[in-house]
């Protein structure tokens, strides 16, 4: 009996057991291996060129880089960034050389290059320029941050995409065909299982082994939605809080708000709140939102957006992030303008490169005796005593300054009073010979 328990090798899990053998066996990334497309080309080539690989887990990274070394019959040395350090660098490249002592040659893939730091991938490069073996690396951050220009110049970048549910469908057909046969699944079932996967193929294939597994132990072979959300552990889709989704779909809710779609932005708002984004961080750009693309066309939106912050404080998750909902929803709708935003950055950019003027005589503070003397306040005129509140033909930038103009209202909501205000006051500036 002892005999048997090592008379066999453990089952490969389902992921590694259906990877594929050929690149018409690849699920997905029709756009780089279809007919004519990038990669079926390189393939075709007959020559193997370094690559990057750019994409979200699960999408076949992996995979590529070992059909490429068995494409053109190379050798394959794989190392991960994570784990692998200067020594395992230079035992990679003793066995590159070894390999083409013996008129082999080499890809070297390095899965999560991004996590090699600077000299780590310089250490790469004399070997990439001479040949001595095909480099590709894999990343799930944007290569344009994370590789070394160096590096980055003398890779092709592909970048790969999530499967759609299509393709995950297409997968568990395959599954069932090779391994899964005796399970069958619903619709909701499959549904729930695609959607959690999130476009993850290798997640899909593990969530499919967890039912799998909780089935053999049920003594079942129909799976329905209610037997995976009980059975299985399903946890939040993919969201990376410090990579390339995270900035992407803020940047999706900011330009939702900024395009006056309320149910954009409140889809991005939650999924970014349920891919467990910090709602205070939400909170943060909520506010600025308001400021940066609605502005003085409706002040009510900052206070609405502030509240909504206050609000989440107070109450917590998840009763606070209604308040951030609703807040979403208000700003889409609201008047845009970015005209203070825009007038702001003009300021702030021409004081930057302008010279340091003084400030108007007029204008200056006069506190003490030898201050009033030299003049400083003369001629002062306090509005308040004017008509209308407005000293007309007043002026107050530093001499021989012109008025810049860099507030120009926009016709919506409340700038539409503030420019007529602009124009009757103009209007009075003009009458008082300030205009000429």
């Amino acid at each position: 009996m002892a005999d048997d328990l090592f008379a066999h090798d453990p089952a490969p899990p389902l992921a590694e057991a259906l990877r594929p053998a050929t690149l018409d066996d690849v699920i997905g990334q029709s756009h780089l291996l279809g007919e004519g497309r990038p990669l079926r080309l390189a393939f075709q080539s007959g020559k193997p060129h370094s690559m990057i690989l750019w994409g979200p887990p699960g999408v076949g990274k992996t995979t590529l880089a070992r059909l490429t070394a068995r494409a053109f019959a190379c050798e394959f040395i794989a190392l991960s960034a994570v784990f692998s350090g200067v020594k395992d660098i230079r035992a990679a490249m003793e066995q590159a050389q070894q390999f083409l002592a013996g008129g082999r040659s080499t890809i070297l893939f390095v899965d999560e290059i991004h996590r090699f730091n600077k000299s780590q991938q310089d250490a790469l490069l004399p070997h990439v320029e001479s040949g001595l073996f095909t480099f590709i690396g894999a990343t799930t951050e944007n290569p344009s941050f994370e590789v070394n220009s160096a590096l980055l110049s003398r890779a092709q970048v592909y970048v790969l995409k999530s499967l759609t549910d299509d393709e995950l469908r297409q997968l568990l057909q395959r599954a069932q065909s090779r391994a899964l046969g005796h399970l069958q699944f619903d619709g909701p079932a499959v549904d729930t299982l695609v959607g959690y996967a999130d476009g993850d193929a290798r997640r899909f294939l593990n969530l499919l082994e967890q039912c799998n597994t909780a089935a053999g132990a049920a003594g079942i072979t129909q799976i329905d939605a209610a037997f995976i959300t009980n059975a299985l552990s399903l946890n939040a889709r993919r969201f990376d809080k410090g990579g390339d989704n995270f900035y992407d779909q803020i940047s999706a809710l900011h330009k939702s708000v900024r395009g006056s779609n309320a149910d954009g932005a409140l889809y991005w708002l939650c999924r970014m709140l349920d891919g467990g984004a910090d709602p205070r961080y939400l909170s943060r750009r909520i506010v600025r939102m308001a400021w940066e693309d609605i502005g003085l066309a409706d002040p009510r939106a900052m206070q609405i957006a502030n509240d909504a912050a206050l609000t989440f404080e107070r109450l917590g998750s998840p009763e606070g992030e209604l308040a951030l909902g609703q807040a979403v929803i208000y700003l889409a709708m609201a008047p845009k303008s970015n005209a203070g935003y825009n007038a702001y950055n003009a300021a702030r950019a021409f004081v930057k490169q302008d010279k340091s003027r003084e400030v108007p005589v007029h204008l200056r503070n006069a506190p003490t005796r030898l201050m009033k003397e030299l003049g400083y306040g003369h001629d002062y005129r306090y509005a308040h005593d004017e008509p209308h509140a407005y000293a007309a033909g007043e002026t107050y930038l530093p001499d021989g300054m012109q008025p810049p103009g860099w507030y120009q209202p926009v016709p919506r909501g409340l700038e539409i009073k503030i420019a007529e205000k602009m124009a009757f006051l103009r209007r009075l500036d003009d009458e008082a010979g300030k205009g000429s």
